[in-house]
């Protein structure tokens, strides 16, 4: 290495591990370190999402403070959505900025946009996972690093609630990792509030980009942060939430168990054939057992990354049950066939 390479490895080594003196970075960069150190991700690779925000932005910081002290090779990645005409404009400045002050290298994803629905926000999340997943298989990366934080998980709650989630949809992002086609995805900060991350960026980086996006009413996480801000006011805290939140994902898990256990009792799956036999026992159950451990098999069968669309599920369950005749129905991919007191599920071809 150049006699001038090892001087700018050690001005980046001294930036980044000087700043860790401070208390209180130095407080959560162990809450983030021990997140890490627990799934043995040393002598790997990682790759961070980076929107410019200050939740990526600490995440990216802490990330590289590690990446220095365990030999973890970073793969920093900003997700351009041409959503907005400014949106390449500010990724390459983003880009520019780290690679020259911060010495931090990241590779800008993009695809050209494809038909939109109303939902604006929920496009943008499909396209940033999916370019996510598909540049982790392309370089054999196992983890991915997010900026989720706290206050993010009680907006999620919030939203999923309006939208008549069931038990499993509110409690389901209460995890620092969950798995996505493969790909462990890891939010080190759901026990962090954004205001203790912007403190996190003054202290590091020093810079974020605000999305002028987050200002706009039109989309309904915005209008669910404003009403928070209000309930905040009546006296609603983030420990009164999660105490909620997990009496509530208790009775998740005892949902959980009984799914497993009329899944493994009362089905059987022929690997060969790629078909699952389900007998009447499977449908002795309450109505919300029924509905995951049905959604449990057809995600099977069909291989598909998305769940089917509950109401679809009951409706077909209820057909199945109802039904005095053989029936013959089609679901996700997957035909769906009672046949006397038995049901068989396959592909269709």
């Amino acid at each position: 290495m150049k006699r001038k390479s090892l001087s700018v490895s050690k001005k980046t080594l001294n930036f980044y591990l000087t700043k860790l003196k401070d208390p209180h970075l130095k407080k959560l960069y162990k809450i983030f370190s021990n997140n890490l150190t627990s799934l043995n991700i040393s002598n790997k690779k990682i790759m961070i999402g980076v929107s410019g925000g200050v939740d990526s932005l600490s995440v990216l910081f802490f990330a590289k403070c590690y990446s220095l002290k365990h030999n973890v090779k970073l793969y920093p990645v900003i997700i351009d959505h041409k959503l907005r005409k400014e949106s390449t404009k500010e990724a390459k400045n983003l880009k520019y900025t780290l690679e020259k002050n911060f010495q931090i290298n990241c590779k800008i994803l993009s695809r050209k946009i494809s038909k939109i629905d109303n939902n604006l926000q929920s496009y943008a999340r499909d396209l940033r996972y999916d370019l996510f997943s598909k540049e982790c298989n392309k370089y054999n990366i196992d983890y991915l690093l997010l900026g989720h934080h706290k206050d993010d998980f009680i907006e999620n709650f919030f939203i999923r609630f309006l939208r008549g989630s069931g038990l499993k949809g509110l409690v389901s992002f209460n995890k620092n990792v969950s798995n996505y086609n493969g790909i462990k995805i890891i939010r080190p900060f759901l026990s962090t509030s954004k205001k203790e991350l912007i403190n996190i960026n003054k202290k590091s980086f020093g810079f974020f980009v605000d999305d002028p996006t987050n200002n706009n009413d039109r989309f309904l996480r915005n209008r669910i942060r404003k009403l928070l801000l209000n309930l905040d006011k009546e006296g609603l805290n983030f420990n009164k939430f999660y105490l909620t939140l997990k009496n509530l994902s208790k009775s998740n898990q005892v949902i959980e168990f009984y799914v497993e256990k009329n899944v493994v009792e009362n089905s059987k799956y022929f690997e060969k054939e790629k078909k699952i036999i389900l007998n009447k026992s499977f449908f002795d159950n309450p109505g919300e057992i029924i509905l995951r451990s049905f959604i449990k098999v057809i995600t099977i069968i069909s291989m598909k990354k998305n769940y089917p669309r509950g109401k679809k599920v009951v409706a077909l369950v209820n057909s199945l049950k109802l039904s005095d005749k053989n029936v013959k129905l089609t679901l996700s991919g997957c035909i769906i066939e009672k046949i006397h007191d038995s049901v068989i599920i396959y592909p269709e071809k």
